[in-house]
């Protein structure tokens, strides 16, 4: 019901679903009122009765990418039985979304809001924060992997989830840029045969590359 007892005269989720294209899309200071009122179907008062503004609007928007589009990694990272199967599956499939035609290219948690302006850091940094969190979640799989011996004790899950959250995130990049899917999944291929140099035993006096 809208704040005053009466029926919404839209689709709430199919309005959110939109937007959250557009935002994908253009970013969000790139996405205008009228671009996501026009896309949502709906008008500037209807848009803040429902959804309490842009930014409120954009958060609710980017909680719905991250259940449904922007969900490979966490399955990945919990749905498969090694560390290494975990995180060639969150590079692989998302690769898989970021080059899909039928989808606007690349992560819209790394494109959305790579910068803002002053008035819209709140924005930026959620993003940040998010991509944090995927960083942390490689790690604790990468730990996990280590607890369960298929990981090396002592090996560097820092460094690798580092190593993997960058190249997860360049994917991102590059698509949006237009790489071909093919460019792109040799780049996967070069960042899964990093894997061993990271997990060998480093020899006396010589560090780990």
């Amino acid at each position: 019901m809208s704040p005053r007892g009466r029926p919404r005269g839209f689709d709430r989720d199919a309005a959110l679903a939109a937007a959250m294209r557009v935002f994908w899309e253009r970013g969000y200071d790139g996405a205008s009122l009228a671009d996501l009122t026009a896309a949502m179907r709906i008008n500037s008062p209807s848009l803040y009765a429902a959804f309490g503004g842009k930014e409120a609007l954009f958060r609710e928007a980017v909680a719905l990418y991250g259940a449904t589009h922007g969900g490979h990694t966490r399955r990945a990272l919990t749905e498969k039985p090694t560390a290494r199967a975990a995180i060639e599956a969150m590079l692989r499939d998302n690769l898989a979304a970021y080059t899909d035609p039928a989808l606007p290219p690349g992560c819209m948690v790394v494109l959305a809001a790579t910068t803002a302006t002053p008035a819209n850091h709140g924005v930026r940094e959620h993003l940040a924060t998010l991509r944090r969190e995927t960083l942390a979640d490689i790690r604790t799989r990468l730990d996990r992997g280590v607890a369960d011996g298929d990981l090396p004790a002592g090996v560097d899950t820092a460094a690798m989830a580092t190593f993997y959250g960058t190249v997860l995130f360049g994917l991102s990049i590059q698509a949006r840029d237009g790489r071909a899917t093919g460019e792109l999944a040799a780049v996967v291929d070069a960042a899964m045969g990093a894997w061993d140099s990271f997990t060998r035993p480093a020899r006396p006096g010589i560090g780990r590359p």
